[in-house]
């Protein structure tokens, strides 16, 4: 099979038109739908059903999308061996990781790196989630940093190292006597507005998996995919703000507690996370085992706060607007 051809299939599975797939790998449309052709008969399947405008996968295609995938990430993986055997400890890392992460821990990881691996060049891209394995399948990254929860234990195809897990935190103004202690449980949180992430965050999936558990149906004031505006919200008191203990807070004042059921805090494990099938170069094994013991160093990045002498309990509701001091 021409991994030319290989390439081209998987593009236009992945777009579902010629049109986008021939943008992003630079060919003119005819020769990518030639390509696609000669694929189809080298195979003997036909590999695309055309609905409208766009380009729908066949039983038989979509059988073959993650074959051709591994095809790919095989020739690449010869491609970067060869690459390290000349270079030794110089070269590209490419590294997928949230932007809380990027912001609370690479920030300064990143300059402890350079120092040991100077000729080392780090890309950074965001990513989180499902996103980040998507990249780590198709060849983006090497290395992915998520929490353990989106990771399949059973996949094969990956390998990680546990990194320091995260808790999610109640985050409000210093007025708010949420709890006596350094915590609250979850189900004491149902009388109060609160500033939630999306759902495209793990934590929230996981907020919301404990709130079921408790059958608590939480008081949504407010969701965002920017958890720094949730902390705004919460130090002016429009509510509790919900958020990662991997979140740095800075020059805001607030109450924060930790987050328990039953108990026990609501923690998601961290990981660095790569795909077995491609060589890892020495020097993005030494950046997963240096991160893992800067990681060890510095969590949790924000902490609950000690609880206050004297406080007055004051609710929080949307229409009561506190003001900082």
């Amino acid at each position: 099979m021409d991994l030319r051809h290989a390439r081209t299939f998987v593009v236009v599975a992945e777009l579902g038109t010629v049109s986008r797939a021939a943008l992003r790998l630079h060919i003119a449309q005819p020769a990518l739908s030639r390509q696609i052709t000669a694929l189809e008969q080298e195979l003997g399947l036909k590999l695309f059903d055309r609905v409208g405008r766009r380009l729908v996968l066949t039983g038989e295609g979509e059988q073959l999308l993650s074959d051709c995938r591994g095809l790919l990430n095989y020739a690449s993986a010869i491609d970067e061996r060869a690459q390290l055997l000349q270079r030794g400890d110089t070269g590209v890392l490419k590294v997928g990781a949230s932007p809380q992460h990027i912001e609370s821990v690479l920030s300064t990881f990143l300059h402890l790196y350079a120092q040991r691996y100077p000729n080392v060049q780090i890309k950074l891209i965001e990513a989180a989630g499902l996103d980040t394995m998507k990249m780590l399948e198709r060849g983006e990254i090497h290395l992915g940093q998520n929490l353990a929860y989106i990771v399949d234990p059973n996949d094969q195809r990956l390998a990680s190292l546990s990194l320091q897990h995260v808790d999610l935190l109640a985050a409000c103004h210093p007025s708010v006597m949420l709890s006596e202690t350094r915590t609250i449980e979850i189900s004491k949180l149902a009388p109060h507005p609160l500033l939630l992430l999306d759902s495209s965050f793990v934590v929230r999936k996981s907020f919301d998996a404990a709130c079921r558990l408790a059958n608590l149906k939480p008081n949504i004031f407010l969701e965002s995919h920017t958890p720094h505006t949730l902390l705004a919200l919460a130090e002016a008191g429009h509510g509790v703000a919900i958020i990662p203990s991997q979140l740095r807070i800075r020059h805001h004042k607030l109450r924060i507690v930790s987050v328990t059921y039953r108990g026990k805090p609501l923690r998601e494990g961290m990981v660095i996370v790569w795909d077995r099938r491609r060589p890892l170069p020495g020097y993005a094994k030494a950046y997963c085992e240096m991160l893992a013991n800067h990681v060890r160093e510095i969590f949790p990045i924000t902490r609950p706060s000690n609880p206050p002498s004297e406080a007055k309990h004051v609710p929080v509701s949307h229409n009561t607007r506190r003001k900082p001091p």
